[in-house]
């Protein structure tokens, strides 16, 4: 196990008492109607109002006197006690008498940058409702560094005519707000590669939901529903499919394309590269 303040030890080493921790695990003191996660994915005012809200009163969401804020999102999809690394800020007063939005002025320090929206952490025991921890707190706390995400998890969705996705990083795609949107908004024809034979099996999104729904019952059910790929799953495991299967677009569809034609297509390809008879299709 590696603690997640063993890894940062060369930037907070004699700045410890000037540094202060965010556990964020709610927007609804925004007034937000999305998750922390969701405002980190898209880096925008709302993620920096997170971050740089200045409470009048108590000490939750106050700074004053620290220099340096480490900020993480909780990442429900894995459970309540995991966070996904947000960045470390620099951290100034804005204006000593105003509070609210924009209280502090906040700026990405270049430490760890890399790491934004990749790095998972798991922490040993609920925070509860204490979502802000003195970095002295945290110290004392076991929180090991739990996973890296490949780089998509920071990436914003760069053209349909580049998707080709491996199954893990498909399930971290399918969680960015970017790619959400990219792929609700089209039906597609796809083409599921398994890169351990070169096999292919095409298949298309036809549905409500558009390529998102679809790929997302490979994420939650792996099969998808498929025959072929229960046959797989029950002969080789359900690692088999999460260690070689690649999912790429073919070709994409305006939401109101109708079903039929869309169809078409499909068999179209199925033709191209003759799955039925030497691919992973069926019919």
């Amino acid at each position: 196990m590696i603690k997640f303040t063993d890894f940062i030890k060369d930037f907070t080493d004699g700045k410890e008492s000037k540094i202060k921790c965010k556990f964020h695990m709610s927007a609804d003191f925004l007034e937000l109607k999305k998750s922390p996660y969701d405002c980190l994915m898209e880096d925008d005012i709302d993620w920096q109002n997170l971050n740089n809200y200045r409470n009048e009163k108590g000490k939750s969401s106050k700074l004053d006197g620290y220099d340096y804020l480490i900020s993480f999102v909780q990442y429900n999809i894995y459970g309540r006690n995991f966070f996904v690394f947000g960045g470390i800020y620099e951290v100034k007063i804005a204006n000593t008498n105003y509070y609210g939005k924009g209280g502090y002025d906040i700026s990405l320090f270049p430490k760890f940058k890399e790491y934004r929206k990749r790095l998972v952490i798991k922490l040993t025991e609920n925070l509860g409702i204490n979502f802000e921890l003195t970095y002295e707190k945290v110290k004392e706390k076991n929180i090991e560094i739990f996973e890296l995400f490949p780089d998509i998890a920071s990436e914003k969705f760069n053209g349909y005519q580049n998707v080709s996705l491996m199954y893990k990083d498909l399930k971290i795609a399918l969680n960015v707000p970017a790619w959400i949107v990219a792929l609700k908004n089209v039906k597609a024809v796809y083409v599921i590669t398994d890169i351990s034979n070169g096999n292919l099996y095409i298949g298309s999104a036809c549905g409500n939901g558009g390529l998102f729904s679809r790929w997302s019952e490979y994420i939650y059910n792996l099969t998808g529903g498929n025959k072929e790929f229960e046959e797989i799953v029950n002969k080789y495991g359900e690692d088999y499919i999460k260690k070689n299967f690649k999912y790429s677009i073919l070709e994409i569809f305006d939401t109101k394309t109708k079903q039929e034609y869309i169809l078409e297509r499909e068999n179209y390809w199925k033709n191209v590269f003759e799955t039925k008879n030497k691919g992973m299709n069926k019919n």
